[in-house]
């Protein structure tokens, strides 16, 4: 809540700054913004020129990479692995019972 009440207040007193700016001086107000808008646009357009840009588009094919043999193989394990699914998995964890006395009749139904 107070972080919302600092942000407002921010952004009321930015409003009114620009408001009372353009009223006094509107070239000069004006002139201020030009940089952070040229700024803005170049790395706008520089996002959408990099490589990653680039692959986006619909027209040009992906190069397709042949994975090795040795990853085949891998995913040809994972494959099968993933065939049964009314196995269990083995994990190599078991359970090792304590050393301490039990009592049975102590121990409630439903814990």
């Amino acid at each position: 809540m107070r972080h919302a009440l600092i942000f407002w207040i921010s952004v009321s007193l930015a409003v009114l700054g620009l408001v009372t700016g353009m009223l006094s001086d509107v070239f000069g107000t004006l002139s201020v913004f030009i940089f952070p808008l040229v700024l803005f646009g170049l790395l706008y357009y520089g996002y959408k020129m990099t490589p990653a840009g680039k692959t986006r588009t619909p027209g040009r094919p992906r190069t397709k990479v042949k994975p090795s043999q040795k990853t085949m193989s891998k995913v040809a394990g994972v494959r099968k692995a993933q065939t049964a699914p009314g196995k269990r998995k083995s994990y190599p964890f078991q359970v090792i019972e304590g050393s301490k006395g039990k009592n049975d009749d102590q121990l409630p139904k439903y814990h």
